[in-house]
């Protein structure tokens, strides 16, 4: 009988206790203590912050590696250099006078690299890095025996570089820096927007451009 009386009362009745207390605490919990109202909960950078180190001279240095990975003086480095320069690293831009994708081609510079579809260019991104390295090696071809006269020495207060020389016939041609080494920066050419040779042969110096080869013929073909 005991065991009965256990069964259908005590245990029931330990369980309703246990509910209860689960269910009904006598402390309660004051929400107020988790609330984020007055608090600033926003830490996006906005663009134009987190990109302007880039357009500081080299005396403001320190801050652009704060935003960007560091890829120093690599063929990377420098074509990535080259092409925040240029565009800001935007495959899809087209600027006021026509120039196309992250390294802002012309189309008869893409003509000469083969890529005869300016549409088609601008939408592949992988098409407008094999147009950079070729045009780079067609370059570098081109230029061979002036980077072998010039390279080390110094122009204007600016040390010349394969890396600045070749920069430079990206801007305005590998006739115009011709032009400008063998004048000893006499001819100083500058583009639509002002930057000249001796700019970029200066702001980008310096790199390791080993990995691109000389290539009278080179092509951009996927």
């Amino acid at each position: 009988m005991l065991k009965k009386i256990t069964n259908y009362f005590v245990i029931p009745f330990a369980i309703c206790v246990i509910l209860a207390t689960t269910l009904f605490p006598k402390t309660t919990v004051d929400m107020t203590n988790f609330s984020t109202e007055g608090l600033e909960l926003n830490y996006t950078v906005s663009e134009d912050i987190a990109l302007s180190a880039t357009f500081e001279e080299t005396s403001h240095q320190t801050n652009y590696n704060k935003f960007f990975p560091y890829l120093g003086k690599s063929y990377l480095g420098f074509k990535e250099a080259l092409a925040f320069k240029e565009s800001r690293g935007n495959y899809f831009t087209v600027n006021d006078l026509g120039y196309l994708g992250k390294y802002q081609f012309g189309a008869e510079t893409l003509k000469l690299l083969g890529v005869y579809n300016p549409e088609y260019f601008l939408y592949t991104p992988e098409l407008q890095e094999k147009a950079f390295l070729a045009n780079s090696a067609r370059n570098k071809w081109i230029l061979r025996k002036d980077i072998a006269r010039f390279v080390g020495t110094e122009i204007h207060g600016t040390t010349i570089t394969e890396s600045g020389i070749l920069a430079a016939a990206h801007l305005a041609g590998p006739g115009s820096v011709k032009k400008f080494l063998r004048s000893r920066g006499g001819y100083n050419l500058s583009d639509a927007y002002g930057t000249s040779i001796s700019y970029y042969m200066k702001r980008f110096s310096g790199y390791d451009t080993s990995f691109i080869k000389p290539n009278q013929k080179a092509k951009a073909n996927l």
